[in-house]
């Protein structure tokens, strides 16, 4: 243990730290769980208790977060974890909108971002709901792979997930996979959508639930759809969207013709806008080596590690959608070795560089969001086969987000921090805490058991015990099913 004085930076006073508020951790999990519980309610049983537990063992375990772990860290039969997360017809939809409206009625909160991206998981098989060979961008490289598409929510030194869909590969919808999809409860409503219909999908969920968000951020995958960009524009979203360096911009507005049609002549497809002016359009990563072009360094944001100052410029272009010129700004950043990455963006034309800069910045935090739910949460521990384990997992996980960052944010209100410490370190900016420290303080308020040799004895009879009764269910469904 350091041993510490009332002035050292070692003492967790100065940090906001008391042991007065690590000790309540526990009792604040609960409280936050206690505004939940009626989600997890059925018509015929209360199985809120199992949520509680699982979160707890999602956020106290460090590894192997599956079912029959939790189960086991926090006394639950395993069985009923596992028919709690795979067949108990609980919302998963309501609990993530009610983090939603908690999102929403957060001040701290107000005004932050809409990020949307998604994440692959592997699996070893392709029965799992939503498994295909299909793009894993963790491996960069298409494999076996479980995608989901997430929505995350940022504002400063905070983000949570507050939403994310199963992603379904088209192949799922043939008459072949319809007793796979049945087996596995995938809804029958279910159509195939594309990532991004799902992405657009969530959005408009979001903004139903008015969280407070001042722009929607995405990656190339999504930025590259004009027809994704328009939805925004048409609702009145502002977006910071990355696109390829080869998307094709014009620099001055493109004149547009759309071909007459020759009479006593029939028309075998739809005729195409035509550019007639004389520009051509360039390259996004030609524009940024154009003679025009200017490039600024901006402090984007000072972070423990230090500063995030870039070089971006902001270029007005024109792009095309169905036939239609739209204005927009080209937002480039020049990042280490000379790396260029490019965005689009419909913010007004009074909007600053160092506001776009920020608003370009602002994915660092669903990656920050999905490394959180990785590896602090168990996302990709799940080993559940079904459509409605997958998705109560996330709605789990979603709370298990939230309430590390409610937690944050509660703390930073009530233990203010020791301003000397700035002088004390002779630095600009203190770390805040991650979620990787609220874990830590949970499992010191909140033990994980210790077992006796008597106790692990025990335990392990119990588990053949239980292994015996599987077998024998399995054996008599078989003979009766003869």
């Amino acid at each position: 243990m350091i041993n510490f004085t009332a002035d050292s930076i070692y003492n967790p006073q100065k940090w906001g730290l008391s042991n007065e508020a690590t000790q309540n951790l526990g009792f604040r999990l609960y409280a936050f769980w206690i505004r939940f519980n009626e989600y997890f309610k059925t018509e015929t049983r209360d199985t809120s208790e199992y949520a509680y537990h699982y979160i707890s063992g999602q956020l106290r375990l460090k590894t192997e977060r599956n079912f029959t772990n939790i189960g086991h860290i926090t006394g639950v039969n395993k069985q009923n974890m596992q028919h709690f997360m795979s067949n108990s017809p609980w919302s998963a939809q309501s609990v993530i909108q009610q983090v939603q409206v908690e999102v929403s009625a957060t001040p701290e909160l107000h005004g932050g971002v809409l990020i949307l991206e998604e994440s692959a998981n592997e699996k070893s098989g392709n029965k799992s709901a939503g498994a295909g060979r299909q793009y894993n961008g963790r491996l960069g490289k298409i494999e076996m792979s479980q995608v989901g598409t997430f929505l995350a929510y940022a504002k400063g030194s905070y983000w949570t997930w507050v939403d994310g869909e199963l992603y379904l590969p088209e192949h799922w919808f043939t008459p072949e996979m319809t007793e796979l999809r049945k087996s596995l409860g995938i809804p029958q409503e279910r159509i195939f959508e594309t990532k991004i219909e799902l992405g657009w999908r969530m959005i408009q969920r979001a903004n139903a639930n008015n969280l407070p968000f001042r722009a929607i951020c995405c990656d190339d995958f999504y930025g590259q759809s004009g027809k994704f960009r328009a939805q925004m524009r048409d609702t009145g979203h502002v977006y910071m969207a990355d696109v390829p360096r080869d998307t094709l911009v014009y620099l001055e507005k493109p004149v547009i013709e759309i071909p007459s049609v020759q009479t006593g002549k029939q028309r075998l497809q739809p005729l195409k806008a035509k550019v007639i002016s004389k520009d051509k359009p360039l390259k996004a990563c030609d524009v940024a080596c154009h003679k025009d072009t200017k490039w600024n360094n901006v402090l984007v944001r000072t972070t423990e590690r230090g500063e995030l100052n870039d070089r971006f410029a902001l270029v007005s272009v024109w792009t095309i959608h169905e036939g239609n010129p739209v204005q927009e700004w080209l937002v480039i950043r020049q990042e280490s070795e000379n790396r260029c990455t490019y965005s689009l963006s419909n913010a007004s034309h009074d909007t600053s560089l160092k506001e776009l800069a920020k608003l370009k910045c602002q994915r660092f935090f669903v990656e920050r969001s999905i490394q959180d739910a990785k590896s602090e949460a168990g996302w990709d521990e799940l080993q559940a086969q079904k459509y409605l384990s997958w998705m109560h997992h996330l709605a789990l996980t979603i709370l298990a987000l939230w309430f590390v960052t409610l937690t944050k944010i509660d703390w930073a209100k009530e233990n203010v921090r020791d301003p000397a410490l700035l002088q004390l370190l002779d630095v600009d900016v203190l770390p805040e805490l991650s979620m990787a420290n609220v874990r830590e303080m949970l499992r010191a308020a909140l033990p994980l058991p210790i077992f006796s040799v008597e106790d692990a004895n025990a335990f392990v009879v119990k588990h053949l015990v239980n292994r015996v009764r599987s077998r024998k269910s399995r054996m008599k469904s078989n003979k009766d099913g003869l």
